[in-house]
C-alpha cells in the first residue's frame, strides 16, 4: 500500500483549514478521477473559502482559479458539483500542461465533525477512510477502504504520514534530521552526543538524549515508520537494530560500508537475530553509492526511504 498520504499538500493542509476556519463558508474539493498524467493523485484535496482564501492545490496552478469560481457556485447552490478539466472537458479554454484529465468533486460546507475525526486519526497515526456521497456531499468515516469510487460514493484513504526515528552521532545524523524536519515529516532524533542534539534541535527537530545502547521504549515504530542509524562507532548499532527489528517499521537501515554491514550482521547473528529478520535491514543506506558528504547522504537516504514507502503491497 502507498504510505504517502494523498492529501499531503504544498500549501496549508485543507482538512485542517476547513476544521478550524468554521466562521467562513467553505468548499472541499477532491480529485475523484485521473486520466493520463497528473500533478496530483486521486484523493488529493483543496479547501476554498468564501473570503477568497484557499488551502492546498490540485494542479500546478493552472486550474485553481477556475476551481474557486465553481466552488462558489456550489456554495451558493448548497449542493455538490462535479467538474472536469483536460481531456473531455467542456472548458476548452483551460488546458492542463500535463495533457491528462481531472475529475473534481466540490462539496460545499462539508461536515467538519467528520473532517475533525480524520484529522485526529492522522494525529494518532491511525489509518481511516472517508466516504463522500456524490449527490448529497454527506461524509462518513470508516476503518477500511481504498481510494476510489464505489457506485455513487467516493472513498479517500488516509494513512499516517511516513515518520522517521533517527539514531546517531555527528554531522550525518544532524543533517538528515534537519532535512526531514524541513520537508515536514514527523521525526525524532536520538543521540548520545549533546552537540548532535543541539544542532538538530536548532532545526526544530524533536530530540532525546540516549545514555544506553538499547532501543528506547519511547521509539514507537508503526508500519509507516523508518528507523535510520548514523553512527561511526558501530558498537552502538547491534542492540538498536535488534530492538528496531522487533517493531513494525517498514524501513530499518544503518550507515556504513559493506564491510561494516557484514561485521554488523555477524554480531546480530550471534545475538540470535534470524536471517529473515536481517533481510529487513538496509545497508549501506541510500540510493547514491559511497556518498562522501553529509548533505548528499541525507538526500540519498531520504530518497531511498520514500521509494520504499511508495512500493505497492507494503505492509499497512
Amino acid at each position: 500500500m502507498n504510505f504517502l498520504n494523498p492529501a499531503t499538500t504544498v500549501a496549508k493542509d485543507p482538512i485542517a483549514a476547513l476544521v478550524h476556519k468554521t466562521e467562513t463558508a467553505g468548499v472541499l474539493a477532491i480529485i475523484t478521477g485521473v486520466e493520463g498524467p497528473s500533478y496530483r493523485p486521486e484523493g488529493a484535496a483543496m479547501g476554498i473559502f468564501a473570503d477568497g482564501e484557499r488551502a492546498g492545490t490540485l494542479s500546478s496552478g493552472c486550474v485553481e482559479g477556475d476551481i474557486a469560481l465553481h466552488a462558489m457556485e456550489a456554495l451558493d447552490a448548497g449542493k455538490p458539483k462535479s467538474i472536469r478539466y483536460g481531456r473531455g472537458s467542456p472548458f476548452m479554454d483551460i488546458q492542463l500542461p500535463c495533457g491528462g484529465g481531472l475529475d473534481i468533486l466540490l462539496v460545499p460546507n462539508p461536515d467538519t465533525n467528520v473532517l475533525r475525526d480524520v484529522q485526529q486519526r492522522q494525529t494518532d497515526r491511525v489509518p481511516c477512510t472517508m466516504a463522500i456521497e456524490r449527490d448529497t456531499g454527506a461524509l462518513s468515516l470508516h476503518d477500511t477502504g481504498e481510494t476510489g469510487w464505489a457506485a455513487e460514493t467516493f472513498f479517500v484513504r488516509y494513512n499516517p504520514p511516513v515518520q522517521f526515528l533517527v539514531f546517531g552521532k555527528g554531522p550525518e545524523a544532524g543533517t538528515f534530521a534537519a532535512l526531514i524536519q524541513s520537508a515536514g515529516y514527523p521525526n525524532r532524533l536520538y543521540s548520545p552526543d549533546p552537540e548532535t542534539l543541539d544542532i538538530a534541535a536548532a532545526s526544530g527537530c524533536p530530540t532525546e538524549r540516549m545514555d544506553r545502547r538499547f532501543y528506547p521504549d519511547s521509539a514507537i515504530a508503526d508500519p509507516w515508520t523508518a528507523v535510520v542509524l548514523f553512527f561511526h562507532d558501530h558498537d552502538w548499532e547491534p542492540q538498536l537494530l535488534a530492538g528496531a527489528l522487533e517493531t513494525e517499521a517498514f524501513y530499518i537501515g544503518a550507515q556504513g560500508s559493506q564491510r561494516a554491514r557484514d561485521a554488523r550482521n555477524y554480531v546480530l547473528e550471534a545475538m540470535g537475530v534470524t536471517a529473515d529478520q536481517m533481510a529487513r535491514l538496509h545497508g549501506p543506506v541510500g540510493l547514491i553509492p559511497s556518498a562522501r558528504d553529509a548533505g548528499t547522504l541525507a538526500v540519498s537516504v531520504l530518497a531511498e526511504v520514500l521509494a520504499k514507502a511508495m512500493v505497492p503491497n507494503q505492509k499497512a
